[in-house]
């Protein structure tokens, strides 16, 4: 089964290119302490941070301590020591850089690197380009839009119709069944 994982959003800038791990929903005490909403599959590996990148300026910051409430991540940053300073920060996305990303075991994607691949049949029909993931606890759905015809597509993302993701050339190649596409 191809399961998709996360962190989810990737950005190039600056010389770097950043992935979104979080997006800080609040502060959290008055000693500088933010609320992260992880947007990764395993939230436990805030742990292993040392640097991250802090909002649309991606201010760079040194991870002090990570600890967990419930299904959300506190991060407490060196640079700030008091609610004021993270109070700004408040409803913008948590960033690393792309070379600190995990290593993710075979038949497993970052949602990144699947949306935007062009997705051709075996008989090398283009069908489409992913426009979206749709998770879901049995497997994940590939939606393929095809702007041209003005349709889009369901893919289950199971080994019976993706036939392989080159995620270096952005292709995936597909065996649909009879209906699965126009």
């Amino acid at each position: 089964m191809l399961i998709v994982g996360s962190p989810y959003h990737y950005l190039v800038g600056d010389g770097m290119d950043y992935i979104q791990v979080g997006k800080i929903i609040n502060t959290h005490g008055i000693k500088g302490e933010v609320t992260i909403y992880p947007l990764t599959d395993d939230r436990y590996r805030f742990n292993d941070l040392q640097i991250v990148y802090l909002g649309h300026d991606r201010r760079r910051v040194i991870v002090e301590g990570a600890r967990y409430h419930k299904n959300m991540v506190l991060l407490k940053f060196e640079e700030f020591d008091n609610i004021d300073d993270v109070l700004p920060y408040k409803g913008e996305y948590l960033y690393i850089d792309s070379q600190d990303r995990v290593i993710l075991p075979e038949d497993r994607f970052f949602l990144f690197d699947i949306i935007g691949a062009i997705v051709y049949t075996v008989e090398g029909k283009r069908v489409g380009m992913v426009s979206q993931v749709i998770q879901s606890t049995g497997n994940d759905v590939y939606v393929v839009r095809n702007d041209e015809m003005d349709q889009e597509y369901m893919i289950p993302a199971v080994k019976e119709f993706i036939i392989s993701i080159d995620i270096d050339n952005r292709r995936i190649v597909i065996d649909p069944i009879e209906g699965m596409i126009g």
